[in-house]
């Protein structure tokens, strides 16, 4: 096929060779399956923040730091240099993201390069060879539903041990490769340690995948993981190896309403989100 304008850079470049189909379109990057030598990888190209419908909140990019101080004070601005240098610091997220769990075991695809806002990396494909479907394509019997939320679980805590919470976990960004699901789309990944709400992002996270491996093992649907793995992990008790149980017991305590409210506002959005990839589909 023609290669579209973005990519045009990339084959003038030699990082790539020919393009052969878009893969998807979605709410952040349109994907493309390219040739690069004799491998077949994908391309990622980011969309502009003006024809995303995934807007960088404030929530995910708190405590996100660059080194240039010219550029914290462009962004802090909001100047035309600012936004532009925002718009590069939210898609490289992504690409440090992808190496930085990659290193820590985490199963993602394999980044290969960022050029121009494209991010070249892995084809994530099925046991035919094929681009591997979304989790949400796919139908699961009970026993291979409980099998890949365990895997996912351990995905999320082997993540969160090396300081990272996905943000925008679910059923949409997990692709089910040969040898297993794949965590995919990372530009919203917070600092576990520095981001004030990244507590409440992993809870939905978790929660997410509950929710979705529960209509195939409804078994999953009373499990607390996600409090669970947090309460560990505030404690300094949480690694790899860590048993989970799938149960929480709250301490009794004054209740922070602020706090109520603002997951029911997040749960409202989160909602409101589905139903708009839902329809997209």
């Amino acid at each position: 096929m023609k290669a579209p304008a973005r990519l045009q850079s990339l084959i003038d470049e030699g990082l790539i060779d020919s393009v052969v189909r878009q893969l998807m379109s979605g709410k952040e990057a349109m994907v493309y399956v390219v040739r690069c030598g004799d491998d077949t990888r994908c391309a990622k190209i980011y969309k502009e923040a003006t024809q995303r419908s995934f807007r960088q909140a404030v929530d995910y990019t708190e405590n996100r730091k660059v080194k240039n101080t010219r550029l914290q004070r462009a962004m802090a601005k909001g100047s035309k240099f600012g936004r532009q240098a925002t718009e590069a610091a939210w898609q490289s997220a992504e690409v440090d993201a992808l190496y930085r769990l990659a290193a820590a075991g985490v199963r993602v695809p394999e980044p290969y390069n960022f050029c121009d806002g494209v991010l070249l990396m892995e084809l994530v494909t099925d046991a035919e060879g094929d681009a591997a479907p979304r989790l949400n394509d796919v139908v699961f019997a009970p026993g291979d539903a409980r099998r890949h939320h365990a895997t996912l679980l351990k995905e999320v805590v082997r993540m969160l041990c090396a300081g990272v919470v996905h943000g925008d976990l679910s059923e949409f960004n997990v692709l089910l490769a040969e040898d297993g699901p794949v965590i995919i789309d990372l530009p919203q990944a917070v600092d576990a340690a520095g981001n004030n709400h990244a507590k409440r992002m992993l809870l939905r996270d978790v929660d997410n995948l509950r929710n979705f491996f529960g209509q195939f093992a409804p078994d999953l649907l009373p499990t607390r993981y996600g409090e669970e793995i947090w309460s560990l992990y505030e404690h300094g008790a949480l690694s790899v190896e860590t048993p989970l149980t799938g149960t929480f017991q709250r301490k009794a305590g004054a209740v922070d309403v602020g706090a109520v409210l603002r997951e029911v506002d997040d749960a409202r959005a989160e909602e409101a989100a589905r139903l708009v990839r839902t329809a997209a589909r």
